[in-house]
């Protein structure tokens, strides 16, 4: 007899029911701060950036690391003082502007907490949800700001400072860039209707996506090796050196569909490095 996917879920609620529970228990007055979301986006990145920032130093001694490196022939990895001086402009930007106006912007969306978790079903089906729906906002996003030479210079040009990126540097975007990527996660999940559990798995996974794609290596493990639906590091390395290509941030449909989509080519000799076109079938 096959299962429904409510059974599916409901069968499994009761790991989520006490995870849910543990959470909440004497935190609600945190959970439901209208901070949580900017502090909980920046802490999230700078940890998810360490394994990174681990590769980087080692980067310096092992040649191992280095041939991971996708412009393994453009010099050393960033150094900690890059590190460093990232670090501190990300923090200042989502001081001033991010957690302010984000703290507003959950004022308008009351957020409640339920008492009761979602199924494992729903938690799929919502963070999927989301991560389609962001991917393609922030697709139309990135388009338009490349294509209006005012909004690129105004809003996106910081960014493309990086002609090879590295994981930190994912949020190192002008201000209303940063303030506008945060806005387009949570109408994301606000839009899906998402439970609060669902959400936070939903932003830890977009932030590891978004470390991932700025990374600058290619990994033996990555993730877009095993999900041929996603770009990867190589995918957003391409648009930063061509920067009329590869729009999406994660999967790579929409550039498929508008003909945006090129594959970054390494030659057997690091210091070669081409685009070439892929042909769609």
């Amino acid at each position: 007899m096959i299962e429904t996917s409510a059974e599916y879920g409901e069968a499994h609620a009761p790991v989520l029911q006490g995870l849910w529970e543990y959470v909440r228990m004497g935190q609600e007055d945190v959970l439901r701060s209208l901070y949580l979301p900017a502090c909980f986006a920046f802490l999230s990145h700078v940890l998810l950036c360490a394994p990174f920032f681990v590769l980087d130093a080692l980067g310096s001694v092992s040649q191992r690391v280095r041939s991971w490196r996708i412009s393994a022939g453009s010099g050393p990895p960033p150094s900690l003082r890059r590190w460093s001086e990232c670090f501190w402009k990300v923090l200042y930007k989502y001081t001033t502007v991010v957690l302010p106006a984000t703290a507003l912007f959950n004022t308008l969306l009351s957020p409640k907490l339920p008492a009761d978790a979602p199924t494992c079903w729903q938690l799929c089906m919502e963070v999927v949800a989301c991560l389609l729906l962001f991917d393609m906002l922030f697709f139309i996003w990135h388009y338009t700001m490349h294509r209006f030479s005012w909004l690129y210079r105004s809003i996106h040009q910081m960014h493309h400072q990086y002609h090879t990126p590295f994981a930190l540097a994912a949020q190192d975007s002008s201000s209303a860039e940063l303030l506008s990527l945060l806005l387009l996660a949570l109408s994301s999940a606000w839009m899906v209707g998402c439970h609060p559990l669902s959400e936070a798995l939903f932003h830890l996974t977009n932030t590891w996506l978004a470390v991932e794609d700025h990374c600058g290596y290619n990994l033996p493990w990555a993730l877009h090796k095993l999900l041929p639906c996603l770009g990867g590091a190589p995918h957003h390395h391409t648009h930063h050196r061509v920067q009329t290509v590869n729009y999406a941030p994660f999967f790579t449909h929409w550039d498929h569909l508008f003909g945006t989509y090129r594959v970054l080519a390494l030659h057997p000799h690091p210091n070669k490095i081409n685009i070439q076109i892929k042909t769609k079938m």
